[in-house]
């Protein structure tokens, strides 16, 4: 198998950690929902040492994440978790949870799901980052924002970039606060909330 690669895994990555450094700086655990081909992971926890850092993804994901952890030998960097948003998470309690690139993907049933394994699995005090584009009022950031939800819909109809608003309504109804909402290259967000 060919190692998979995103390039905007590597456009993201650097920006993407110049705002978890310090919302992190406490936390011991980090969960990665979605962890796609493996690059964060890999790149998070070189940069991050303090961090203990779980990668998953469904199980088709696995071969792929585990060609990019064989390149470095890193004792922070855990083996990739089989984690479906539909079903329970093979997880106990951790200090953080972070997604890339995944609301936009999964169905809202799955955004809902998330929310509620956030519940279940996040510390008191936790800290949950999501990545990503979204709208606001009913309007999107960017003319290529609204011609990427098209294609996401045109490709699966239960796809598409979510409002902000539904999403920190499911924030709020999980025990979460938005901390920040950061506006990030190439017109996506980072939402950083906190479990008080």
């Amino acid at each position: 198998m060919i190692k998979p690669f995103s390039q905007a895994c590597e456009n993201n990555k650097q920006p993407i950690l110049a705002q978890l450094k310090p919302v992190l700086a406490n936390a011991k655990t980090v969960l990665e929902i979605g962890s796609g081909t493996g690059q964060h992971s890999v790149y998070f926890a070189q940069q991050l040492p303090h961090l203990q850092w779980y990668s998953s993804d469904r199980a088709i994901n696995h071969e792929g994440i585990y060609l990019w952890h064989r390149e470095v030998n890193l004792t922070n960097l855990h083996a990739p978790l089989e984690l479906d948003l539909n079903n329970a998470w093979p997880i106990d309690k951790v200090d953080a949870i972070y997604t890339a690139n995944t609301f936009h993907i999964v169905s809202w049933q799955l955004v809902e799901h998330f929310f509620a394994g956030v519940k279940q699995h996040l510390n008191d005090q936790g800290i949950v980052c999501i990545y990503g584009p979204f709208k606001y009022k009913g309007e999107f950031t960017s003319q290529s924002n609204n011609d990427f939800n098209r294609f996401l819909i045109e490709r699966d109809p239960l796809s598409g970039i979510r409002d902000f608003a539904a999403v920190e309504l499911l924030a709020k109804q999980a025990g979460l606060t938005l901390i920040s909402d950061i506006a990030m290259p190439a017109n996506n967000q980072l939402l950083i909330f906190k479990r008080q």
